[in-house]
């Protein structure tokens, strides 16, 4: 898999879109499915009242709801970063079966959902979090010190595509180009002894990517983890695909990719 050349044309459009998608929240692409969508949607409706359909059932234009793009799409997708992080941490954690599970910043509607199926779990974030659902905890701190938690006493800690954010003002957290650094210390810091830690972050060129994200080398994130062992590291591609049980040192050169860490903390560097 061989990384993409850059084009800087190419580089000035995306950065286009990504400007006007954060401002409006327009999306071309569903712009165009959704132009092409009309003519047959105005065409199943007249197919569908032609049906005579049951009087409660019949079309009346006061309740249209069109939409436009969906005839355009796949029944689902089963690729790309989120997907297949979150089902490589829960199948880990699901596997080894800790009796309590912290996560620092991961999707709720994704990884955590994934969890409560089948264990509870403490959520560490430093904004508000209104809705709780059974059995998620919160727990308000400062990621970057976790200063309500001791050495070594944590023994399964998640943290899913969150580091890259740390310090770069997106969540209107203060802005610190070395937070995500201290956010990984203190990582290092409250694992225990023989517990793991499940983290990914993107992979590929290093850069900051302001100010949505760094992406990191790998070499970056094993040397900042010093303090702890690797147990397995894998990686989803620029191709959306995942590749387990990978080396470090196999991975080929990348735009955008996730790198999937699971560390460990010996007794001998507690």
């Amino acid at each position: 898999m061989k990384a993409k050349k850059s084009n800087p044309f190419r580089r000035l459009a995306a950065l286009l879109v990504r400007v006007t998608g954060s401002l409006t929240g327009f999306n071309p692409v569903k712009l165009f499915y959704g132009i092409r969508g009309i003519l047959p949607f105005l065409a199943d409706a007249r197919r569908y009242s032609r049906m005579s359909p049951r009087p409660s059932m019949r079309i009346q234009w006061r309740f249209l709801f069109p939409i436009f793009d969906e005839r355009f799409e796949a029944a689902g997708s089963a690729r790309g970063q989120y997907f297949h992080q979150d089902l490589w941490a829960a199948r880990l954690i699901y596997k080894r079966s800790p009796q309590d599970h912290i996560d620092i910043g991961s999707r709720i509607d994704g990884f955590i959902a994934h969890l409560l199926t089948f264990r509870s779990v403490t959520i560490i974030d430093i904004r508000d979090m209104p809705h709780l659902v059974s059995g998620l905890s919160f727990v308000r701190d400062d990621a970057t010190k976790l200063s309500g938690f001791g050495d070594n006493s944590i023994d399964s800690l998640s943290s899913l595509h969150v580091a890259e954010h740390f310090g770069l003002g997106r969540y209107s957290d203060p802005v610190d180009p070395e937070a995500t650094f201290l956010f990984m210390q203190s990582l290092q810091r409250v694992l225990r002894p023989g517990g793991r830690l499940y983290f990914s972050v993107p992979i590929g060129r290093e850069r900051v990517e302001f100010n949505a994200h760094r992406i990191f080398d790998v070499k970056t994130i094993l040397s900042t983890f010093g303090g702890l062992e690797l147990v397995s590291f894998s990686y989803i591609g620029d191709d959306g695909d995942l590749y387990e049980g990978a080396s470090p040192d196999s991975v080929p050169p990348m735009n955008l990719g996730c790198g999937l860490f699971e560390f460990t903390k010996s007794a001998q560097m507690a």
